[in-house]
């Protein structure tokens, strides 16, 4: 019994230790009073980065070259892959029926226009023979009809005159511009049908199209670019070439889609890139970097003073040595660095360090300086 009273008072005492400790605990956070943090001051800085997305160069004009006239390929001049200028003579189709269809139909036009002029005489003639009473009214008409006639035949002796020549026309086949022309497909030899046959592709070079897709909600931001095209900076759209190197020209805003896909809620943007070099080619795949709106002076601050709690962000606010959870609205990262949109003010001070160890109300102490580790905060990166 004694043994027992014993036990009882041993089992008092402890208690009576133990609960002024963790009272103690309570009141200041953690036992043995502040905790050692790495504070961070909130600074505003010049960020400038991009959105990234899968790009195609497009030619800004492309061209499937046809005959217009059937016959046998008599003539190719130009160098398959080569770049050619407009007008530059690239394939020949036997031009010989073509060219005597041309001759006799300037011929006509030749005939017919003598037989008019003939007309023209012979009516002005019984015109004054008719104000004379010299000669039947049936010869003036007859010969004025004659006129009108004669009228009609040169009308349309040239416009046969016109089909002739087209036709001839087209039987030699120029560039429509400047630009790189492909494999030809056929061979001298080969019989060409008109408007069936095909015979190349030429493509222009310079400037070249760089074509991307856009979710919807990215709209207004783009939308935005493009009114203000007149006065954007030239490093608004840049490419990352499929070898993983910048391109070193900078490209403008050219076209945006006329309407969203229904079905994937995108839209097209058109960019354009000046190719002298010719470095890209219409089918090349590549990264077109658009410059984020929200470049500019902001807010940043280093991804791991954020704590995520069920899909919202929060840091830990210093204020009066005392740590309060603050909400914040994050924007996009680059690097281990993060934009804040709202939440934080310049020059309020965050947990850097040590945010395993505290929570809302715990008394700390900063330790050191976590701005001195983090010298390039608010420069951004690309």
């Amino acid at each position: 019994m004694n043994k027992m009273k014993l036990y009882i008072t041993h089992f008092v005492l402890m208690v009576l230790l133990i609960f002024p400790s963790c009272k103690s605990q309570k009141k200041g956070g953690q036992m043995g009073g502040p905790v050692p943090v790495i504070p961070y001051t909130v600074e505003s800085g010049t960020l400038v980065y991009y959105d990234t997305y899968p790009g195609t160069a497009v030619a800004t004009d492309e061209v499937q070259l046809r005959s217009e006239v059937s016959g046998f390929i008599t003539g190719i001049y130009f160098r398959e892959g080569s770049q050619v200028t407009k007008g530059t003579k690239l394939y020949e189709i036997d031009r010989r029926k073509y060219q005597a269809a041309y001759e006799s139909a300037k011929a006509a036009v030749d005939i017919s226009s003598a037989n008019l002029l003939k007309a023209q005489r012979d009516a002005d003639r019984y015109k004054k023979l008719d104000e004379q009473n010299a000669i039947a009214k049936q010869i003036l008409d007859d010969a004025l009809t004659m006129l009108e006639n004669a009228k009609l035949q040169v009308k349309s002796s040239k416009a046969n005159l016109l089909n002739a020549e087209t036709d001839f026309n087209y039987s030699l086949i120029t560039a429509p511009f400047t630009g790189s022309i492909g494999f030809s497909l056929v061979k001298p030899g080969t019989f060409v049908t008109a408007g069936q046959t095909l015979l190349n592709t030429i493509s222009s070079d310079d400037p070249i199209a760089i074509d991307f897709i856009v979710d919807e909600k990215s709209l207004p931001s783009i939308i935005k670019l493009q009114s203000a095209e007149k006065s954007k900076q030239d490093s608004t759209f840049k490419i990352i070439l499929p070898d993983n190197t910048n391109y070193q020209y900078n490209g403008k805003l050219s076209i945006v889609d006329r309407a969203v896909d229904a079905q994937t809620g995108t839209i097209k943007i058109r960019t354009v890139f000046p190719n002298p070099d010719r470095n890209l080619r219409p089918g090349m795949n590549c990264n077109i970097k658009v410059l984020n709106e929200n470049s500019g002076t902001q807010i940043n601050i280093p991804l791991r003073a954020i704590v995520e709690q069920m899909g919202e962000y929060f840091v830990y606010l210093i204020d009066n040595n005392v740590v309060k959870q603050t909400r914040i609205e994050l924007g996009p990262n680059h690097g281990d660095q993060v934009m804040v949109k709202s939440g934080l003010n310049p020059g309020a001070k965050i947990v850097l360090e040590g945010i395993q160890k505290v929570r809302e109300g715990s008394a700390v102490i900063a330790s050191e300086t976590g701005n001195k580790l983090n010298a390039e905060q608010g420069k951004g990166t690309d």
